[in-house]
């Protein structure tokens, strides 16, 4: 696995593994969730202009290009954090530390000292998973105003029918 920036070719498949890992949902009554539009090739495009578009390629070539899109995380800097917008992999590829090293390595390359995100707080693969990564729940009083106003964009959107909770993770707790 490789993980790398993608050329602009890709970023159709980044929309196919969106759609695919918001399957998962469906099972659990989440299905406004797993029916969600992936992230436009605009949004991605913005995103990877931007330098803030990391995808994890399975079958690359010794020289790192090639390979099939596997996974990817967009982020974007909020009051001094990398905060992930999204980080999705693809069901095939599920179980192989694909989202853990998408997120050291927005870590690594943000260059800022604690990574943030929003999340559900159920869902097995959402906050506890980000738990095992090191990330810690946010209480209102912790929250930015960042954070803030993320989470009543969230909420404008419908993403409160089920909890969901802000989380952080230091750079030197990991």
């Amino acid at each position: 696995m490789t993980i790398r920036t993608p050329s602009p070719a890709d970023l159709s498949a980044l929309r196919d593994i969106e759609r695919a890992a918001g399957e998962p949902f469906r099972a659990l009554g989440m299905t406004r969730i797993a029916d969600d539009d992936p992230p436009s090739v605009r949004r991605l495009t913005d995103h990877l202009q931007a330098g803030r578009l990391l995808v994890a390629y399975e079958g690359t070539g010794g020289d790192g290009t090639g390979g099939r899109p596997a996974g990817y995380l967009l982020w974007d800097p909020v009051d001094g954090c990398a905060h992930i917008e999204q980080v999705s992999v693809h069901p095939e590829y599920a179980r192989r530390g694909i989202g853990r090293a998408l997120i050291d390595r927005a870590e690594r390359d943000s260059g800022l000292g604690a990574l943030t995100l929003t999340t559900f707080a159920e869902v097995p693969w959402n906050a506890p998973y980000y738990r095992r990564l090191g990330f810690r729940v946010l209480d209102d009083a912790a929250l930015t105003p960042g954070l803030r106003a993320i989470r009543a964009h969230e909420a404008a959107l419908g993403l409160d029918a089920w909890p969901r909770v802000c989380m952080r993770r230091q750079s030197d707790t990991r």
